[in-house]
Formats: C-alpha cells, sequence, structure tokens
C-alpha cells in the first residue's frame, strides 16, 4: 500500500479533492494523473487525544482500507479519524469507507 507522505501531496489533494463525511470518518479523493501511483493516507488529528487513542484509530482506518481494497487505481485517498474511530470495529468503519467511496464515485 503506497502512502501520501509530502505536505505538498497532502496540499494537492486538499486544494483539488472533494471531501465526503461520515460519523465514522471523512475521506478526501482526487482523481491522479496518467502514470501516477494510486495513494491513501491515514490522518488522527491531535485534538481526539493521546498518541496511544490516535494510534488505534489509525489502525482501525488501515484495518478498514484493506478491507475495501485502498489504493485504487486513479485515485488518492486520505482517511481522516473521528472520535468515533476509536471505538469501532474495522469492519464497521469499512462499510462506512465503501458508503463513502461510492457516494465519491472511487470505482473497484
Amino acid at each position: 500500500m503506497e502512502t501520501i507522505k509530502s505536505h505538498a501531496e497532502f496540499e494537492r489533494v486538499f486544494s483539488r479533492g472533494r471531501r465526503y463525511n461520515d460519523v465514522l470518518l471523512r475521506i478526501r479523493v482526487v482523481s491522479t494523473g496518467e502514470g501516477d501511483p494510486p495513494r491513501v493516507a491515514f490522518v488522527a488529528p491531535k485534538r481526539l487525544g493521546t498518541a496511544v487513542y490516535r494510534n488505534r484509530c489509525k489502525r482501525v482506518l488501515r484495518e478498514a482500507a484493506r478491507a475495501c481494497s485502498l489504493p485504487r487505481d486513479g485515485y488518492d485517498v486520505i482517511l481522516f479519524s473521528t472520535d468515533k474511530t476509536h471505538d469501532s470495529s474495522p469492519e464497521r468503519v469499512a462499510v462506512s469507507l465503501e458508503r463513502l467511496l461510492e457516494r465519491a464515485g472511487v470505482v473497484v
């Protein structure tokens, strides 16, 4: 799974991407250019709590992304955890993620 790492890459997704929200997570999606590999990023803001809490949120997001076959060709996706992500199972988050990807028009 290739991840988005640099600040410039994050900025590109934020400036050009579309946002989709759910109770369990939020996503930002942008289509990639020709020849660019699809990538994904996992974000847990500091306002959620301690590092242990945020790391659990990111683990749940990573498992949900694997279950949904992310990254998908042609798209860069950033997944943001919410305060509800921590207490949810990866399967439940995967269902929400799949629903958001469908709304975003990201095909398998």
